[in-house]
């Protein structure tokens, strides 16, 4: 299994156990707020390499 398999399937089982947890809009605002909150930490020239690597792998 791949790096970003594995992290996709830890991301999976901590979704379902905040959905157990949480009502499911505070799990919603916790899924989409982390990695958007990853994003604005990181600087203008980290955010341009990141965009490029991920156009380079949508154009394979």
């Amino acid at each position: 299994m791949s790096k970003n398999a594995k992290i996709a399937a830890g991301g999976v089982a901590v979704g379902l156990l905040l959905l157990i947890w949480l009502p499911w809009w505070a799990a919603l605002l916790i899924v989409l707020g982390v990695p958007a909150a990853a994003y604005v930490a990181l600087d203008p020239a980290q955010r341009r390499r990141l965009r490029r690597a991920t156009r380079k792998e949508l154009g394979r």
